[in-house]
């Protein structure tokens, strides 16, 4: 099974990527919509990075594959995590780092491509995530994705404006 889509590929961690995942990781304007609070380290990131290279999806139940562009740039990230073999399900969650790169494709063509890794290789039923509900892009993303709002979470997450909601979503595959 290929990994790739018609804009970009998604492909294993490698260690280079340390010190990208480290900025990422690192910036407190993404950081509500990974639900994190403190900073990581970069050994933490050494380690997370090793792990995935070391570990499978099974062992770990998550796994971080990079959104890489045609010419090798890697603009951001999918994650999928929670896994559980059991009831053949999972949590997805997408950044496209890149503000440049935003808007142009890549976030959809790569969550097709990770629902299709998802299914036929996972062979999972299910996929689901969790948007804040002021995330617009994110609700448009899964939205057009075919996923399906299944609740919300009242006054979820704290924010500098106050309480906020969190959409629940999911497709089954």
């Amino acid at each position: 099974m290929s990994l790739e889509g018609s804009v970009c590929r998604l492909r294993a961690v490698e260690p280079c990527d340390t010190d990208t995942m480290y900025v990422w990781e690192n910036d407190v304007e993404v950081w509500r919509a990974s639900d994190t609070s403190t900073p990581f380290s970069r050994c933490s990131i050494e380690r997370f990075v090793e792990e995935q290279q070391r570990c499978d999806i099974y062992s770990t139940r998550q796994l971080r594959l990079i959104i890489e562009t045609f010419d090798g740039a890697a603009v951001g990230a999918v994650d999928i995590f929670d896994f559980d073999p059991c009831n053949l399900r999972a949590g997805i969650g997408i950044l496209v780092y890149d503000r440049e790169r935003r808007g142009r494709g890549y976030a959809a063509d790569a969550l097709r491509v990770a629902e299709d890794y998802a299914r036929d290789v996972l062979h999972l039923h299910s996929l689901w995530c969790n948007v804040g509900a002021d995330n617009a892009p994110s609700l448009a993303l899964f939205g057009k994705a075919g996923y399906s709002r299944v609740g919300v979470k009242r006054d979820w997450m704290l924010t500098a404006e106050g309480f906020a909601d969190e959409i629940m979503l999911q497709k089954l595959l």
